[in-house]
């Protein structure tokens, strides 16, 4: 009998995912020169495409060059070139895959010794403990950065479209900007766009409405956002509820769920509030409570490793099931089920005593995975944490210098 796992799913935009998999945005770092997409991306993305997962959603692309989540970040903007980015949709196309471009603006989530421009709804810098001057101290944003962002996040999607993707997702999750203006942690202001929910989540409303202006009524805009913050006083499950009831009212398509931020990072199994996530499908029971007021299809990403825990997931009532992690250790695991269906994923995470650390290791373990796909090796899922953490290091050394190069074009446009 086949996996309910591989049936099809219609969007409320006509598309129709081949499967019920997504290979959820996962941050790559692996931007050519300029922030284009460049043969190292278009290698991973083909990988991912002939792995049999229906859906790929784009690590984060930034719509704007100088908020950066990383040195080796792509950028799309009304500026740029449109011929790498369809180089980039042609090879994530490769066996009528879906894809999808994920749009972010980091806000005050910028490592300081990147430079640019480091917004927040209100000037409230990150507290990592001994590793909070790592990033850059964020100004609170104008009426007119407001504008302006939703203007780059409608621009940002229409070029995706002219490109070829077949959709793209709004980021609102993991404390990046608009994170950060839905949760009263980060968000103190006093105008509209501050206070109740319903006024916190005024920005993430307007960029929905700008984005889907801009674009065909056939292509994809789906939704991020966390179902918490994993941190006390902060954006929670009840909050998530209103949201997704004002996007019912909206043309959006899907919705992901998924929970944490820097400061908690509940998105790789551990949260800051002392709650205990589940060792697979961290999130599944925030899902299924949210998934009860959402008229859209809703995906939940987090820590999937099995087709089993895949199947639970969607007979809970979700719809579709996201992976990162597991699709950076076995890019072809959808197809590897079936055949095999008992196939677990290797689980790189780090458990050193500093969490911080501990987070930054697991996540360059990962990208090492991604780096050797994108040069056409296979992922090396027993890769050593420490080796992997000072080899990124240097990487992102060498990338932040020629990010500054461009920094300085980009600033003078």
């Amino acid at each position: 009998m086949t996996s309910p796992v591989f049936s099809p799913l219609m969007l409320p935009c006509g598309a129709t995912l081949p499967n019920r998999l997504a290979k959820a945005a996962m941050e790559e770092n692996m931007a050519d020169v300029g922030q284009v997409p460049g043969t190292t991306l278009l290698r991973l993305y083909k990988n991912w495409a002939t792995g049999g997962t229906g859906l790929l959603i784009t690590g984060n692309v930034m719509v704007d060059g100088r908020a950066m989540t990383g040195p080796g970040g792509v950028v799309l903007d009304k500026h740029s070139e449109i011929a790498p980015f369809s180089a980039w949709a042609n090879a994530a196309k490769h066996n009528n895959t879906q894809v999808w471009m994920q749009l972010n603006h980091p806000g005050r989530q910028v490592y300081a010794a990147m430079g640019g421009d480091v917004l927040s709804p209100s000037d409230v810098a990150i507290n990592l403990g001994k590793h909070s001057h790592l990033f850059g101290k964020p100004r609170a944003m104008t009426q007119q950065d407001i504008k302006q962002l939703i203007q780059r996040f409608a621009d940002s999607a229409l070029k995706a479209e002219q490109a070829g993707f077949d959709g793209v997702q709004i980021h609102a999750a993991h404390g990046y900007l608009i994170s950060q203006f839905l949760s009263p942690l980060t968000n103190k202001r006093k105008d509209e766009y501050g206070g109740s929910i319903e006024n916190r989540m005024r920005l993430l409303i307007e960029v929905i409405k700008a984005v889907r202006a801009q674009v065909a009524p056939t292509f994809a805009v789906a939704v991020k956002i966390n179902s918490a913050d994993f941190q006390r006083g902060g954006f929670d499950a009840d909050d998530a509820k209103v949201v997704i009831s004002a996007m019912n009212e909206l043309a959006v398509d899907l919705v992901e769920l998924s929970g944490g931020s820097y400061e908690s990072p509940a998105m790789q199994g551990s949260a800051a509030d002392g709650r205990t996530l589940q060792r697979e499908a961290y999130f599944l029971d925030f899902a299924k409570e949210i998934a009860q007021v959402a008229t859209m299809p809703i995906m939940m990403t987090g820590g999937v490793r099995r087709l089993a825990v895949a199947e639970d997931v969607l007979a809970q009532g979700i719809d579709v099931v996201g992976m990162g992690t597991a699709l950076a250790m076995n890019p072809a695991l959808p197809n590897n089920w079936k055949n095999d269906s008992t196939l677990s994923a290797h689980n790189p995470m780090v458990r050193w005593k500093d969490k911080t650390l501990s987070a930054v290791a697991t996540m360059a373990v990962i990208k090492r995975q991604l780096q050797r796909m994108g040069q056409g090796k296979s992922p090396k899922p027993n890769a050593s944490p420490i080796f992997s953490l000072i080899s990124d290091r240097i990487r992102i050394k060498k990338l932040t210098k020629r990010y500054h190069q461009y920094l300085n074009k980009y600033s003078a446009k």
